[in-house]
């Protein structure tokens, strides 16, 4: 991953998505430029949401954020096509998130899987954008009491899985998992393409019916098995 050319006061820089277009499918593109919104009714058990909550602050190297995106796509995609698998997955995304914006899209999708991609400050907390999408850090306290509160709002389709695909985020995960039954988080820096392999490996084992545990460690051999050094990056923690 090239490094930022930018001064960027005690950040630690990770993989994840980058900004980028629509791949089809059940994909939706909601940038900063929508006005229309459509809220997704999860009230059938066999249908899940994942929220992906993209930051990419114009102050910090710029990450592969779409690519990402497309390629959790295409696995859902892949396995939406094989008749046998009853669960359903709608990909909703988030681009330029703020501060303001994670509440409001919880509030607003009902997400069961919540994934953050961006930039991650360790201790400084998650990167996000402010008003002039530059860095805006949100704390760790704040993340897990927002993962409190949402733990205890919807107990018929529940927030099952936060990834955090971030850098040095493991103290983040930790503190949501408190509260959530699973979450990942990264224990060191995570280049993009580690960020991308672990997303393909993840999300295709969830498509295919596989469970979360399963899918994290499939989602850690699959950047194993690209030949990158950092399958031992990302973190599970179970409630």
């Amino acid at each position: 991953m090239s490094e930022s050319k930018y001064n960027l006061s005690n950040a630690k820089f990770g993989g994840g998505f980058a900004e980028g277009t629509q791949t089809g499918g059940t994909f939706n593109d909601y940038s900063t430029n929508n006005t229309a919104e459509q809220k997704i009714e999860t009230n059938n058990a066999d249908v899940k949401t994942i929220l992906v909550l993209a930051a990419n602050p114009k102050t910090t190297s710029r990450l592969r954020l779409d690519e990402e995106v497309r390629e959790i796509d295409a696995g859902l995609q892949r396995a939406r096509k094989r008749e046998q698998f009853n669960l359903q997955f709608n990909l909703q995304v988030r681009w330029a998130v703020r501060v303001r914006d994670v509440s409001q899209a919880l509030l607003y999708f009902n997400p069961q899987i919540v994934h953050f991609c961006g930039h991650g400050g360790g201790d400084d907390g998650l990167a996000l954008e402010d008003e002039t999408g530059s860095v805006q850090y949100v704390s760790t306290a704040a993340l897990a009491k927002l993962f409190e509160l949402f733990s205890q709002r919807n107990q018929k389709n529940p927030i099952e899985c936060v990834i955090m695909n971030a850098c040095y985020s493991e103290v983040q995960a930790t503190a949501i998992s408190q509260h959530i039954p699973y979450v990942i988080g990264m224990n060191k820096a995570i280049g993009d393409k580690a960020a991308i392999e672990f997303a393909v490996g993840f999300y295709s084992a969830l498509a295919a019916g596989e469970s979360i545990d399963f899918a994290y460690k499939l989602g850690c051999n699959s950047i194993a098995m690209a030949g990158i050094p950092e399958n031992l990056t990302p973190i599970l923690k179970v409630k």
